[in-house]
């Protein structure tokens, strides 16, 4: 089935991602609450996804140019969905679901059809009945685009004709600043955004050229993008994300970011106290850290404004096209090691930080000139510019906000939704996808330097948990939004 017979060229953004060096893919691990029937998840892409252009062609060059395009094909479904035979008596269906996934970052996507597949996993686990995986090749789109077409495929299980709905992000109002004050505030925030912009566009030069992070245990080593990754997920309460955000005034992004650096601030110590007495070194402190840790986070951001759900679905219904393609800007996120005495501190310095991001335009210069690098100099040199800053810093970092209500996926009900992305030269990237009243966080590591990621996923919990009876200790809560 074809929905499309126009070729298309690759975007920028498509073609920095078949770079040998940059050649990314995108996991989205699916919880279901019942078994998954394969026939009713194929009639369903049939339906929907394949008459998504990307979905339905494949990467080839032409007669007339070498240039990779999109190239209309017929989808075999047979091809796309996988259900392998198990053995429903295994040990640790846990273990193996894990295995399974960090097996596919091995084998490379065949390009002599469309780059995706969805896996079907039917083995109980702890968190759900079955286990639907989908991968996806990175140029057929940016993360954002491609979760709102996954979430335009779902429908509410209270109403299965209904989309389902996303929160509306509150925005504060400036009205009330008036007279005199107005004009203050403008000319002070003018001034603020230029300074910020000038600082960290600063950084980011001086991260290409030669800014490094320190080299700590999760810092990635040369050539680890090639490495076999291994997926975790563990899942958490909202309302204790909501908690501590009403309680500081602070946004759902600003308490992540802020109990992330503790999770890996108290991860890393434990590391380092067992690297000191493996060296016979008695450390009598309970902080094991360096004094100076260099550790920045690289968050993509999509400088494309993205079809909502409703338009993707109705774009499939009728097998028409939407706005499509990644275009990338970057940022770069200090992130701040140390054990806080008063843990509350993590959040108001990620406050901080991430104000100071959003009042810069970082995004719109990194992207401009990933855009003028590759027109100027071509495709390769804009991928090692990009591969560049992602390998002088630690980490990839990512928050994205899913559906309010529980979904149906072609007739399945989710437990819960765990993307991630592999193919980038870090040791760890964290993503955290909310649903319904939950937050999971799914991270995708490189065994062979971090061997343990559930621990990580334990520090998390216990860093939230830390940082909310702080807050409760306070006596700084408020209600719950």
């Amino acid at each position: 089935m074809a929905a499309s017979t126009k070729e298309e060229p690759l975007s920028p953004g498509s073609r920095l991602f078949q770079a040998p060096r940059l050649n990314l893919h995108i996991i989205v691990i699916m919880g279901s609450k019942t078994k998954i029937n394969a026939s009713v998840i194929k009639a369903g892409l049939e339906q929907t996804l394949i008459k998504h252009p990307r979905f339905s062609s494949k990467l080839a060059s032409t007669f007339f140019s070498s240039l990779l395009r999109w190239i209309p094909t017929k989808v075999n479904i047979e091809d796309h969905v996988i259900v392998p035979e198990l053995d429903l008596e295994m040990d640790s269906p846990n273990q193996f679901v894990e295995d399974y996934i960090s097996n596919l970052t091995t084998m490379p996507m065949d390009i002599s059809k469309p780059l995706w597949e969805v896996h079907i996993l039917n083995v109980k686990t702890s968190e759900a009945d079955a286990v639907g995986v989908l991968r996806i090749h990175h140029s057929i789109g940016d993360g954002v685009s491609l979760m709102s077409l996954l979430l335009a495929c779902t429908r509410k299980t209270s109403n299965p004709e209904a989309l389902p709905t996303l929160p509306v992000q509150n925005r504060k109002s400036t009205s009330s600043v008036s007279g005199g004050f107005w004009s203050f505030f403008v000319i002070w925030s003018t001034l603020r955004i230029f300074f910020n912009t000038i600082v960290n566009i600063v950084v980011f030069m001086a991260t290409i050229l030669f800014l490094k992070d320190s080299k700590s245990p999760i810092y990635g080593t040369p050539g680890i993008e090639h490495n076999p990754k291994r997926f975790v997920h563990k899942t958490f309460c909202l309302n204790d994300i909501k908690l501590v955000k009403n309680a500081m005034n602070m946004t759902v992004n600003d308490v992540l970011t802020g109990v992330t650096q503790a999770d890996l601030s108290r991860y890393l110590n434990r590391i380092y106290a067992n690297e000191y007495e493996k060296d016979g070194v008695q450390k009598q402190k309970a902080n094991n850290l360096p004094k100076r840790i260099r550790l920045t986070a690289i968050i993509l951001v999509n400088t494309r404004p993205t079809a909502g759900i409703q338009a993707l679905a109705d774009m499939m219904a009728k097998n028409s096209k939407a706005n499509w393609g990644s275009q990338i800007g970057y940022i770069i996120v200090p992130f701040t090691i140390a054990l806080q005495d008063d843990p509350v501190d993590y959040v108001r310095g990620a406050k901080t930080i991430v104000d100071r991001k959003k009042q810069s335009l970082e995004v719109t210069f990194t992207s401009q000139l990933a855009n003028f690098v590759q027109k100027t100099f071509g495709d390769k040199a804009a991928a090692a510019l990009l591969h560049r800053v992602v390998s002088n810093t630690t980490l990839a970092f990512s928050n994205m906000v899913g559906p309010q209500e529980e979904i149906i996926f072609y007739g399945h009900t989710l437990a819960y939704i765990a993307p991630s992305v592999y193919g980038h030269p870090h040791a760890l990237t964290i993503h955290v996808q909310s649903y319904i009243n939950n937050l999971t966080i799914c991270l995708a590591v490189d065994p062979s330097l971090i061997p343990d990621p559930h621990q990580l996923c334990a520090d998390f919990e216990e860093s939230l948990n830390i940082i909310k009876n702080a807050v409760l200790e306070k006596g700084l809560i408020k209600e719950i939004a």
